[in-house]
């Protein structure tokens, strides 16, 4: 058991990193685009993420030294490979946390009744207090919310099967197949865990792009699931927080089960993007503390005066945008890498460019999609 320890361990880093809030956002999109075209569309980004994730994985093994992603992108692409890759990873933070604070005052209206808009000022507040004093989050904080949300799906998969609604999940548009692209990319984004999953596993590099297949399959599958249900539950009323459209069908305990969960799961995000976003601003760009606290909690405030206020939408954004960048980013890493590489690595996928290619032609379809939508 122990031999195998660092290897669930290294599964548990990609799976923790993954699975978070934006599970809650993709029910939404999967109704109005048809829940069979999202299963589609769902499927691809899958093996898309996959090979972005296999990339990675191969990129990490063939440097000596460790890095975050920006740094592999300096590495390998120079200094505009690293603001090019810094300005991605910003889109998917400020995107996420102001998502984030919509979802909260979403939750929490349904939850006691009042206006969404107020409690989302009321948790910036709660958020920012915290993010200001820098209160680290306990260490397997993230390991125990992804066990909950396992733990909620199984459960709403049980209890909705009673009030489950088969022409629900019959819908089916390919006109609207990038609809739920933006925000599926969101959900399954989990790119920035592939170094610490190597590392976990170092002196077991065979073992890193099994821990690699194994870890982004297992949120494709939850996912899966818990829109499944949501959809087959919910149907027309499904509600851009799932959990708030499955409480209202589902009765009481399951309005204040999941929506409670939900506070949570977003609050934890929150706090650790702030704390992460602030970080980078005073380690990797020598802002002080405070202006680097100010830089990290004014934008989202400020967006979400300016009226971007939907859930769903700034969650599509996020990742169409700030995943494509990133996803556009590593495939131009990879290339380098044939000229560059350090080490031999554990494992070494396809000299041929087409996937980078093909890759690169839906991460660009996605941005000019919803840059044009939105």
């Amino acid at each position: 058991m122990k031999k195998e320890l660092p290897f669930l361990e290294a599964i548990a880093v990609l799976v923790g990193t993954i699975i978070g809030a934006g599970i809650l956002g993709i029910p939404y999109v999967a109704y109005r685009a048809g829940f069979l075209t999202t299963i589609i569309v769902m499927t691809v980004i899958y093996l898309a993420v996959l090979l972005i994730n296999l990339h990675i994985g191969e990129i990490v093994l063939s440097t000596k030294k460790l890095h975050q992603l920006t740094g592999y992108a300096e590495k390998y692409l120079g200094k505009w490979g690293k603001t090019a890759m810094f300005f991605s990873v910003i889109i998917g933070f400020y995107g996420a946390l102001l998502a984030y604070l919509i979802g909260e005052g979403e939750v929490l209206a349904a939850l006691t009744g009042g206006s969404p808009i107020v409690y989302s000022l009321l948790f910036f507040v709660f958020g920012s207090v915290l993010v200001y004093l820098g209160l680290t989050i306990v260490k397997r904080t993230e390991l125990f919310m992804t066990f909950l949300i396992l733990l909620l799906v199984i459960l709403v998969f049980i209890l909705g099967l009673d009030n489950l609604e088969w022409e629900n999940l019959a819908g089916f548009d390919l006109a609207k197949i990038f609809l739920p692209y933006g925000v599926i990319f969101f959900a399954m984004g989990g790119a920035s865990a592939i170094p610490q999953l190597a590392e976990v596993l170092h002196g077991r590099e065979k073992l890193v792009k099994r821990a690699i297949i194994i870890g982004t399959t297992i949120p494709f599958a939850v996912y899966l699931i818990f829109t499944f249900i949501a959809v087959g539950v919910t149907g027309a009323n499904v509600t851009e927080v799932a959990t708030v459209g499955l409480g209202r069908v589902m009765g009481k305990s399951m309005l204040a089960m999941g929506n409670v969960f939900a506070f949570f799961t977003m609050a934890t995000s929150f706090l650790t993007l702030g704390l992460a976003l602030k970080k980078t601003y005073h380690l990797d760009f020598g802002v002080n503390k405070k202006l680097a606290w100010l830089l990290t909690i004014s934008l989202p405030l400020l967006m979400l005066f300016l009226g971007l206020n939907h859930f769903v939408g700034v969650l599509g954004t996020a990742g169409a945008i700030g995943g494509g960048l990133e996803g556009l980013l590593i495939g131009l890493i990879y290339l380098q890498l044939k000229k560059k590489r350090e080490n031999v690595p554990a494992y070494q996928l396809t000299k041929s460019p087409l996937i980078i290619i093909l890759l690169s032609l839906m991460f660009i379809g996605g941005i000019v999609y919803t840059l044009w939508y939105f």
